[in-house]
């Protein structure tokens, strides 16, 4: 996982743990990797990790069942995607329309732009 220097890097591990729950790679009540197991696999320290859980177990989207290991909650894509969309019109959504009207960018030249974005890159992907 390439991370990027403007948001911490346990946020970004939970932006990679809320993708996989979104496209439906780690399914409601199914076993993720432990900490030790995703700090190996993304190349950083498991106290980064176990504070990513940390969170995510704060916001209900996963649970520690002890002894056993970490789990997706039954509701853990509602809660992900009402998470992600606040934080998406919140932070990003004012950059990009900023950005469309001082560019002049026409919105059905955007909306034909999404339509193939979507159909060439989630054609496989889980919604």
């Amino acid at each position: 996982m390439d991370f990027k220097d403007n948001k911490a890097i346990y946020l970004q591990i939970s932006d990679y743990v809320f993708e996989h729950i979104l496209l439906g790679r780690w399914q409601a009540a199914e076993k993720i990797p432990s900490v030790r197991e995703l700090a190996a696999a993304l190349e950083v320290n498991p106290n980064t990790v176990a504070r990513t859980y940390e969170l995510l177990q704060n916001q209900q989207i996963i649970q520690n069942k002890r002894g056993v290991g970490f789990f997706v909650t039954n509701d853990a894509i509602a809660k992900t995607r009402a998470i992600r969309r606040q934080e998406f019109m919140d932070k990003e959504l004012p950059v990009f329309f900023r950005t469309i009207y001082l560019l002049d960018i026409d919105i059905e030249q955007l909306k034909h732009l999404y339509e193939n974005f979507v159909n060439t890159t989630f054609q496989h992907e889980n919604k």
